[in-house]
């Protein structure tokens, strides 16, 4: 059909599908430039940081600072900010799944009376902002000891992922048949025992995608740690920004800490991938 076209169209499609790939590259280039320009700061040694744009004599230094492998500008332990970012967010994921999961199973299974509004006001507790609830948590946390913990920066992190894994994992549940739990039941499997046994294999993938979501969100979290932390359960959101303190500023310090901290959520982002595949279709075909 295309060989019988007019030429005149044949020229607007070929005009339209160039214009289309160049503006896509235009914007590729844009989105991507920022992450270009940090990973030249990077690699860029102190005498060449305000002297030079895309030429210069790179090197790794900067990535041995940071990680502490070599004289640092203040000893700024970023590699332990770090490890508590690990954990503080894989706790958190951790709880979240562990309360969150039967309570997204429950809230797809059982309604009553003010069910949903209860799930609403669980869902607003992820979507206001965290400034309408930073300067009441700093005082809870300065009465209960809380400060500076990850005890404490565990549990404000439920309030990003806990709503999130219970209305994202509500809707899988709800694509199952009610009629898997009955004939486990049937079979003389407890409530507890079918669910576990027939109902969460079934729902793993989103279980996998949503934890890893999870994730991400907690890792990337600036404004707890920023007002909920001081050096002791600090993140790395907020440790990053530490390399700018002081007479000089040090940016390549500060490019290369960020690009370590972003690792971790690089890494589940590409793995999740296939898990948001499965996660998608789930439920897609019913019967």
């Amino acid at each position: 059909m295309d060989d019988k076209a007019p030429k005149g169209t044949k020229s607007r499609i070929r005009a339209n599908v160039i214009v289309t790939n160049a503006l896509t590259i235009a914007y590729f280039v844009f989105a991507l430039f920022p992450v270009f320009w940090i990973l030249l700061l990077s690699l860029k040694p102190d005498e060449q940081l305000f002297t030079t744009y895309f030429v210069f004599d790179p090197t790794l230094e900067n990535y041995k600072t940071v990680l502490g492998l070599s004289g640092g500008p203040s000893g700024i332990p970023f590699a332990r900010f770090f490890v508590n970012c690990l954990v503080i967010s894989f706790g958190a994921v951790a709880i979240a799944l562990v309360v969150g999961v039967p309570a997204a199973y429950a809230a797809a299974r059982w309604k009553f009376r003010g069910s949903e509004s209860l799930l609403f006001t669980l869902l607003s507790f992820r979507f206001a902002p965290e400034l309408t609830v930073i300067i009441p948590l700093y005082v809870i946390y300065q009465k209960l000891g809380l400060f500076d913990s990850y005890v404490g920066m565990i549990w404000v992190y439920q309030l990003i992922a806990l709503p999130f894994v219970v209305w994202i994992l509500r809707s899988y549940f709800q694509d199952l048949s009610p009629e898997l739990e009955q004939s486990a039941l049937l079979d003389g499997y407890t409530r507890v025992r079918a669910f576990f046994l027939v109902v969460a294999p079934l729902v793993r993938p989103g279980i996998a995608a949503v934890s890893l979501i999870s994730f991400i969100f907690t890792w990337n979290n600036f404004v707890f740690p920023l007002i909920l932390t001081a050096s002791d359960a600090q993140t790395v959101t907020v440790g990053s920004l530490s390399f700018l303190g002081g007479n000089k500023p040090n940016y390549n310090f500060t490019a290369a800490a960020a690009l370590i901290a972003a690792i971790p959520p690089l890494i589940l982002a590409f793995s999740i991938q296939r898990y948001l595949v499965r996660g998608l279709s789930f439920g897609a075909v019913k019967g």
